[in-house]
Protein backbone atom coordinates (compact mmCIF):
# COMPACT_ATOMS: atom_id res chain seq x y z
CA UNK A 1 0.00 0.00 0.00
CA UNK A 2 2.79 2.72 0.93
CA UNK A 3 4.58 1.91 -2.69
CA UNK A 4 1.26 2.10 -4.35
CA UNK A 5 0.40 5.64 -2.53
CA UNK A 6 4.54 6.71 -3.65
CA UNK A 7 3.99 5.72 -6.96
CA UNK A 8 0.65 7.41 -7.08
CA UNK A 9 1.91 10.95 -5.58
CA UNK A 10 5.09 10.76 -7.93
CA UNK A 11 3.18 10.11 -11.05
CA UNK A 12 0.92 13.20 -9.93
CA UNK A 13 1.16 15.05 -12.93
CA UNK A 14 -0.74 17.96 -14.68
CA UNK A 15 -2.18 15.75 -16.88
CA UNK A 16 -2.93 12.83 -13.96
CA UNK A 17 -5.06 15.13 -12.25
CA UNK A 18 -6.95 16.19 -15.13
CA UNK A 19 -7.90 12.71 -15.19
CA UNK A 20 -9.18 11.96 -11.91
CA UNK A 21 -10.80 15.52 -11.82
CA UNK A 22 -13.08 14.53 -14.71
CA UNK A 23 -13.62 10.64 -13.33
CA UNK A 24 -14.68 12.58 -10.01
CA UNK A 25 -16.92 14.95 -12.22
CA UNK A 26 -18.65 11.78 -13.56
CA UNK A 27 -19.38 10.05 -10.24
CA UNK A 28 -20.70 13.35 -8.85
CA UNK A 29 -22.62 13.95 -12.17
CA UNK A 30 -21.08 16.59 -13.41
CA UNK A 31 -19.82 18.25 -16.35
CA UNK A 32 -15.95 18.69 -16.65
CA UNK A 33 -16.24 20.17 -20.39
CA UNK A 34 -14.31 22.79 -20.53
CA UNK A 35 -12.80 22.18 -16.81
CA UNK A 36 -9.42 24.84 -16.17
CA UNK A 37 -6.40 24.38 -14.48
CA UNK A 38 -5.94 26.74 -11.59
CA UNK A 39 -3.06 25.46 -9.51
CA UNK A 40 -0.63 22.47 -9.40
CA UNK A 41 1.23 22.72 -6.15
CA UNK A 42 0.34 20.18 -3.04
CA UNK A 43 -3.23 19.76 -4.87
CA UNK A 44 -4.97 20.62 -8.05
CA UNK A 45 -7.46 22.78 -8.43
CA UNK A 46 -9.80 23.16 -11.30
CA UNK A 47 -12.65 25.21 -12.52
CA UNK A 48 -15.66 23.70 -13.87
CA UNK A 49 -17.44 26.22 -16.88
CA UNK A 50 -20.38 24.13 -16.32
CA UNK A 51 -21.29 25.42 -13.06
CA UNK A 52 -19.62 27.61 -10.56
CA UNK A 53 -17.67 24.72 -8.82
CA UNK A 54 -14.00 24.02 -8.00
CA UNK A 55 -12.58 20.82 -7.68
CA UNK A 56 -9.65 20.20 -5.71
CA UNK A 57 -8.00 16.93 -6.28
CA UNK A 58 -5.25 15.58 -3.67
CA UNK A 59 -1.82 13.64 -4.52
CA UNK A 60 -2.43 10.31 -2.66
CA UNK A 61 -4.66 8.43 -0.47
CA UNK A 62 -2.67 9.70 2.51
CA UNK A 63 -4.36 12.34 2.52
CA UNK A 64 -7.82 11.45 2.62
CA UNK A 65 -7.57 12.28 6.19
CA UNK A 66 -6.65 15.97 5.50
CA UNK A 67 -9.64 16.04 2.93
CA UNK A 68 -12.02 15.14 5.77
CA UNK A 69 -10.73 17.81 7.93
CA UNK A 70 -11.55 20.33 5.47
CA UNK A 71 -15.06 19.55 4.52
CA UNK A 72 -15.14 19.80 8.48
CA UNK A 73 -13.92 22.57 8.50
CA UNK A 74 -15.72 24.00 6.24
CA UNK A 75 -18.88 23.42 7.82
CA UNK A 76 -18.01 24.58 11.21
CA UNK A 77 -16.87 27.85 9.83
CA UNK A 78 -20.10 28.58 7.80
CA UNK A 79 -21.73 27.66 11.12
CA UNK A 80 -20.04 30.31 12.63
CA UNK A 81 -20.34 32.71 10.05
CA UNK A 82 -16.76 33.22 9.25
CA UNK A 83 -15.75 34.68 5.68
CA UNK A 84 -14.52 31.20 4.38
CA UNK A 85 -14.73 28.84 1.58
CA UNK A 86 -17.51 26.59 1.14
CA UNK A 87 -18.01 22.84 0.65
CA UNK A 88 -20.64 21.73 -1.75
CA UNK A 89 -22.88 20.35 0.62
CA UNK A 90 -25.43 18.23 -1.54
CA UNK A 91 -22.41 16.29 -2.49
CA UNK A 92 -20.81 13.41 -0.73
CA UNK A 93 -17.08 14.64 0.31
CA UNK A 94 -14.51 13.54 -0.26
CA UNK A 95 -14.30 10.97 -3.20
CA UNK A 96 -11.84 8.71 -3.42
CA UNK A 97 -11.52 8.49 -7.39
CA UNK A 98 -8.16 6.10 -8.30
CA UNK A 99 -6.36 6.52 -4.94
CA UNK A 100 -7.04 10.70 -4.91
CA UNK A 101 -9.02 12.31 -2.79
CA UNK A 102 -11.11 14.63 -4.33
CA UNK A 103 -13.84 17.56 -2.55
CA UNK A 104 -15.61 20.13 -4.49
CA UNK A 105 -16.42 23.87 -3.52
CA UNK A 106 -19.04 26.75 -4.45
CA UNK A 107 -16.83 29.23 -6.67
CA UNK A 108 -15.63 32.48 -5.28
CA UNK A 109 -16.63 34.97 -8.08
CA UNK A 110 -13.40 37.22 -7.28
CA UNK A 111 -14.04 41.15 -7.23
CA UNK A 112 -11.70 43.62 -8.55
CA UNK A 113 -9.01 43.58 -6.11
CA UNK A 114 -6.95 41.33 -4.37
CA UNK A 115 -7.17 41.32 -0.39
CA UNK A 116 -4.47 43.74 1.56
CA UNK A 117 -1.75 42.71 4.86
CA UNK A 118 -4.46 44.87 7.13
CA UNK A 119 -7.21 42.46 5.74
CA UNK A 120 -4.97 39.43 6.41
CA UNK A 121 -3.72 40.29 10.18
CA UNK A 122 -7.51 40.91 10.80
CA UNK A 123 -9.31 38.09 9.25
CA UNK A 124 -6.30 36.43 11.23
CA UNK A 125 -7.13 37.68 14.62
CA UNK A 126 -10.59 36.45 14.25
CA UNK A 127 -10.16 33.38 13.11
CA UNK A 128 -7.60 33.08 16.52
CA UNK A 129 -10.21 34.35 18.68
CA UNK A 130 -12.69 31.28 17.54
CA UNK A 131 -13.23 28.73 20.38
CA UNK A 132 -12.68 25.04 18.59
CA UNK A 133 -16.10 23.32 19.85
CA UNK A 134 -16.30 19.79 21.41
CA UNK A 135 -15.98 17.28 19.08
CA UNK A 136 -13.75 18.66 16.07
CA UNK A 137 -10.94 16.75 16.44
CA UNK A 138 -7.86 18.75 14.71
CA UNK A 139 -4.30 17.61 14.55
CA UNK A 140 -1.11 20.27 16.07
CA UNK A 141 0.85 22.00 13.53
CA UNK A 142 3.45 19.47 12.27
CA UNK A 143 5.77 21.43 9.67
CA UNK A 144 7.50 18.25 9.08
CA UNK A 145 4.76 15.86 8.17
CA UNK A 146 4.95 16.26 4.29
CA UNK A 147 9.15 16.63 4.28
CA UNK A 148 9.76 13.08 3.98
CA UNK A 149 7.84 11.78 1.31
CA UNK A 150 9.18 15.66 -0.43
CA UNK A 151 12.84 14.29 -0.22
CA UNK A 152 12.28 10.74 -1.13
CA UNK A 153 9.92 11.17 -4.70
CA UNK A 154 11.71 14.88 -5.86
CA UNK A 155 13.50 14.56 -9.18
CA UNK A 156 16.39 16.89 -7.67
CA UNK A 157 20.26 16.11 -7.64
CA UNK A 158 21.38 13.46 -5.29
CA UNK A 159 23.67 16.99 -3.55
CA UNK A 160 20.54 18.71 -3.04
CA UNK A 161 18.78 15.52 -1.23
CA UNK A 162 21.43 15.45 0.94
CA UNK A 163 21.91 19.00 2.16
CA UNK A 164 17.76 18.75 2.66
CA UNK A 165 18.34 15.82 4.40
CA UNK A 166 20.66 17.01 7.03
CA UNK A 167 18.62 20.40 6.91
CA UNK A 168 15.39 18.86 7.80
CA UNK A 169 17.48 16.99 10.65
CA UNK A 170 18.68 20.48 11.93
CA UNK A 171 15.42 21.90 11.85
CA UNK A 172 13.30 19.63 13.65
CA UNK A 173 16.34 19.71 16.53
CA UNK A 174 16.05 23.41 16.60
CA UNK A 175 11.65 23.11 16.73
CA UNK A 176 11.93 21.02 19.93
CA UNK A 177 13.46 23.77 21.54
CA UNK A 178 10.65 26.49 20.71
CA UNK A 179 8.97 27.87 23.66
CA UNK A 180 5.98 29.46 22.73
CA UNK A 181 4.33 32.67 24.34
CA UNK A 182 0.59 32.02 23.16
CA UNK A 183 -2.17 29.98 23.99
CA UNK A 184 -3.47 27.07 21.65
CA UNK A 185 -5.98 27.79 19.31
CA UNK A 186 -7.70 27.23 15.99
CA UNK A 187 -5.00 27.99 13.43
CA UNK A 188 -5.03 28.06 9.48
CA UNK A 189 -1.46 26.71 8.82
CA UNK A 190 -0.58 28.46 5.72
CA UNK A 191 -1.42 32.02 6.17
CA UNK A 192 -0.39 33.57 3.32
CA UNK A 193 -2.28 36.40 1.89
CA UNK A 194 -2.54 34.05 -1.87
CA UNK A 195 -5.06 32.37 0.46
CA UNK A 196 -7.21 34.82 0.81
CA UNK A 197 -10.06 35.94 -2.17
CA UNK A 198 -12.08 39.30 -1.92
CA UNK A 199 -15.27 38.03 -3.60
CA UNK A 200 -17.47 40.58 -6.30
CA UNK A 201 -19.40 42.08 -3.37
CA UNK A 202 -15.99 42.99 -1.62
CA UNK A 203 -16.00 40.05 1.41
CA UNK A 204 -12.59 38.66 2.55
CA UNK A 205 -12.66 35.34 2.32
CA UNK A 206 -10.29 32.64 3.63
CA UNK A 207 -9.36 29.48 1.80
CA UNK A 208 -7.37 26.43 1.87
CA UNK A 209 -7.73 24.30 4.74
CA UNK A 210 -5.80 21.67 4.31
CA UNK A 211 -2.61 22.63 7.14
CA UNK A 212 -5.71 23.99 9.37
CA UNK A 213 -4.92 22.45 13.03
CA UNK A 214 -5.09 23.60 16.58
CA UNK A 215 -1.57 24.57 18.06
CA UNK A 216 0.09 28.53 18.49
CA UNK A 217 -1.11 31.46 16.31
CA UNK A 218 2.67 31.93 15.68
CA UNK A 219 2.64 29.56 12.85
CA UNK A 220 0.17 31.98 11.05
CA UNK A 221 2.39 34.85 11.73
CA UNK A 222 5.34 33.44 10.60
CA UNK A 223 4.58 33.50 7.31
CA UNK A 224 4.04 37.17 6.27
CA UNK A 225 6.64 37.76 8.91
CA UNK A 226 9.41 35.60 6.56
CA UNK A 227 7.91 36.95 3.43
CA UNK A 228 8.75 40.51 4.74
CA UNK A 229 11.99 40.03 6.90
CA UNK A 230 13.57 37.60 5.08
CA UNK A 231 12.11 37.67 1.39
CA UNK A 232 11.41 41.30 0.69
CA UNK A 233 7.74 40.55 -0.60
CA UNK A 234 6.32 43.22 1.40
CA UNK A 235 6.71 46.71 1.59
CA UNK A 236 7.13 48.22 4.59
CA UNK A 237 3.84 49.70 5.09
CA UNK A 238 2.11 46.63 3.58
CA UNK A 239 3.80 44.93 6.78
CA UNK A 240 3.25 47.77 9.38
CA UNK A 241 -0.66 47.05 8.44
CA UNK A 242 -0.24 43.77 8.90
CA UNK A 243 1.27 44.39 12.38
CA UNK A 244 -1.17 46.94 13.20
CA UNK A 245 -4.23 44.53 12.29
CA UNK A 246 -3.24 41.63 14.52
CA UNK A 247 -1.45 43.28 17.07
CA UNK A 248 1.70 41.29 17.17
CA UNK A 249 5.04 41.20 15.10
CA UNK A 250 6.41 37.61 14.91
CA UNK A 251 9.97 38.79 13.98
CA UNK A 252 10.73 40.43 17.87
CA UNK A 253 10.52 36.55 19.50
CA UNK A 254 13.22 34.77 19.75
CA UNK A 255 12.44 31.82 18.08
CA UNK A 256 11.36 34.01 14.91
CA UNK A 257 15.13 32.53 13.62
CA UNK A 258 14.11 28.89 14.00
CA UNK A 259 10.76 29.39 12.50
CA UNK A 260 12.37 31.79 9.44
CA UNK A 261 14.24 28.65 8.73
CA UNK A 262 11.47 25.84 8.82
CA UNK A 263 9.38 28.57 6.74
CA UNK A 264 11.91 28.61 4.11
CA UNK A 265 12.48 25.30 4.03
CA UNK A 266 8.89 24.53 3.23
CA UNK A 267 8.19 26.78 0.56
CA UNK A 268 11.76 24.99 -0.56
CA UNK A 269 10.83 21.39 -0.51
CA UNK A 270 6.76 22.41 -1.70
CA UNK A 271 8.16 23.73 -5.06
CA UNK A 272 10.70 21.31 -5.39
CA UNK A 273 7.81 18.55 -6.06
CA UNK A 274 7.02 20.02 -9.59
CA UNK A 275 10.20 21.07 -11.24
CA UNK A 276 9.37 18.22 -13.95
CA UNK A 277 6.61 20.47 -14.91
CA UNK A 278 8.87 23.43 -16.91
CA UNK A 279 11.64 24.88 -16.70
CA UNK A 280 10.41 28.38 -14.90
CA UNK A 281 9.41 26.06 -11.66
CA UNK A 282 13.31 24.32 -11.86
CA UNK A 283 14.75 27.36 -12.21
CA UNK A 284 12.98 29.17 -9.05
CA UNK A 285 13.55 25.87 -7.31
CA UNK A 286 17.50 26.43 -8.19
CA UNK A 287 17.16 29.85 -6.28
CA UNK A 288 15.59 28.94 -3.62
CA UNK A 289 17.91 26.26 -3.04
CA UNK A 290 20.90 28.56 -3.40
CA UNK A 291 19.19 30.95 -0.63
CA UNK A 292 19.18 28.03 1.96
CA UNK A 293 22.73 26.90 1.12
CA UNK A 294 23.54 30.95 2.98
CA UNK A 295 21.77 31.25 5.48
CA UNK A 296 22.52 35.14 5.60
CA UNK A 297 22.79 35.87 1.80
CA UNK A 298 19.88 37.92 -0.09
CA UNK A 299 16.81 36.01 -1.41
CA UNK A 300 16.15 36.81 -5.00
CA UNK A 301 13.04 34.24 -4.31
CA UNK A 302 9.49 34.81 -6.31
CA UNK A 303 6.26 34.51 -5.39
CA UNK A 304 4.74 31.72 -6.37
Amino acid sequence: MAVDAARSEEGFTSARAAQVMSAACRTAGLDDGGAKLLRLGENALFRLASVPIIVRVTRGREWLTTAHKEVTVSRWLAGEGYPAARIVEDLEQPLVVDGHPVTFWHLIVEGERKASYGELGAILRDLHSLRVPDGLELPSFDPFDKQQRRLDLAVIPEDDRLFLRKRWHELRDKFDELRFESPKGPVHGDAHVQNLMVDDQGQVILIDFEAFCFDHPEWDLMVTAVEHHSLGWQTDAQYADFVAAYGRDLYDWPGYKTLRGIQEFGMTTWLMQNVQEDERTAAEYRRRIAGLRDDDGPRDWRPW
